[in-house]
């Protein structure tokens, strides 16, 4: 039997709010999320999370909440194969107890195998990286410091309401939005095509300027208007959607102007690995 894992182009297929899994993977600095394992792993809440101290893979806290980090250095070629085996080793753990990332995982369950599947992916933007520690705990000096430096690379973030796994984000001077696309790679480039052939991929003085591609997902991004703070963007993304799905749904040939729109957008493409 190999010993090796076989790459996973979409890793987190599959679990509740799969778009959100990515964003907190790659592009939410700091953020939390409700897990749950199933039955026959004890049925644990889990907090997932964007990061933890020195890039721990997980974290069995000494008030025994289990934290899972999905931003980890290194990993086989599915991730959620390797998020697995530091959960389970955390939930194996005793309180108090950080769990490093370690070599590679070899073959074994994956988080669709121990997330239950009913247990929405709940999320939550955090301003600090307090949330590393229980209520209790004393904040000593050493730890207070740790807390801060992190918090000092947090980049302004915040969840729309309005749809789903969308996040501004202010870089700057500058307001993004980022939204996180469940659909396959070729659906979601060929309904943006559609829309920027028409000049219809902007909204409310919002551009569209490019794409991620990350863990088999595409995520679209959208420069705001300048100064535009989240609230500010809610009923326009909201008024965009159905437009936007209306083209994500369109199986009809690309036209010519979708289809010269396409080869500029695929050329703005960023791979975040």
């Amino acid at each position: 039997m190999s010993s090796t894992v076989d790459f996973v182009l979409r890793p987190f297929e599959g679990l509740p709010g799969e778009p959100d899994w990515v964003a907190l993977r790659e592009l939410v600095p700091a953020a939390t999320a409700t897990a749950r394992t199933d039955a026959e792993h004890g049925a644990r809440d889990i907090t997932v999370t964007t990061v933890l101290p020195d890039g721990w893979a997980a974290l069995h806290r000494a008030d025994g909440v289990v934290l899972l980090a999905l931003q980890v250095v290194g990993g086989s070629g599915d991730a959620s194969r390797d998020l697995a085996a530091a959960l389970l080793e955390a939930l194996d753990s005793e309180p108090g107890t950080a769990v490093q990332t370690s070599g590679l995982a070899g073959p074994g369950p994956r988080l669709q195998d121990v997330l239950d599947p009913t247990v929405p992916f709940e999320v939550t933007v955090q301003e600090s990286f307090a949330y590393w520690v229980a209520a209790d705990t004393e904040m000593t000096p050493d730890l207070k410091a740790a807390i801060e430096e992190a918090d000092a690379g947090v980049v302004d973030t915040k969840k729309l309401a309005a749809v789903d796994a969308a996040y501004w984000v202010r870089m700057g001077a500058r307001e993004y939005l980022r939204w996180a696309q469940p659909h396959d790679e070729q659906q979601v480039i060929d309904g943006l095509a559609r829309l920027h052939g028409r000049r219809e991929s902007g909204f409310d003085g919002a551009k569209f300027i490019g794409y991620f591609r990350s863990n088999g997902l595409v995520v679209p991004v959208w420069e705001l208007a300048r100064g535009s703070e989240a609230e500010d963007v809610e009923a326009a993304v909201a008024e965009f959607a159905p437009r936007f799905a209306a083209a994500l749904d369109d199986t009809e040939p690309l036209d010519a102007n979708a289809r010269r729109a396409r080869a500029g957008i695929v050329a703005r493409q960023v791979t975040l690995r």
